[in-house]
């Protein structure tokens, strides 16, 4: 399967005062890449899984338009509770930015990270990215 690739609008109130869109909606955007490659999907992965670390480098200014956002999400590292989903974020066909976040499985009754499951670790698997 390698790269997921999901759309996302853009709203008029993502824009800040310089006209661009503002880099908190860019959160927004992974969030809803993440949750669609995984949450809509996968239930294993609903029941416990925590954010440790965004990073973001912002490439281009994206100013609003009715067009969607095109992200491509793939695996990149995996531990033993802990994975590493990287982003492209394409406005058009510009790179506007590329992002990761660290997720960690959690087991919210022990308030504490759990190891990564055989089911979760296939389901990872399906998402490693493709050598260029």
């Amino acid at each position: 399967m390698a790269r997921f690739t999901h759309e996302v609008p853009m709203r008029w109130s993502d824009m800040d005062a310089y006209r661009h869109v503002n880099n908190s909606a860019y959160f927004a955007y992974l969030e809803q890449a993440r949750v669609a490659m995984f949450f809509h999907r996968h239930e294993s992965f609903s029941a416990g899984t925590v954010i440790s670390r965004h990073e973001i480098d912002y490439l281009r200014p994206i100013v609003y338009h009715p067009q969607p956002l095109s992200l491509q999400l793939w695996i990149d590292r995996v531990g033993g509770a802990r994975f590493t989903i990287e982003y492209e974020i394409w406005d058009g066909t510009v790179l506007a930015a590329r992002a990761a976040t660290t997720c960690v499985t959690f087991d919210f009754a022990a308030n504490r990270p759990r190891r990564l499951t055989d089911e979760e670790r296939g389901i990872l698997a399906t998402y490693a990215d493709e050598p260029a």
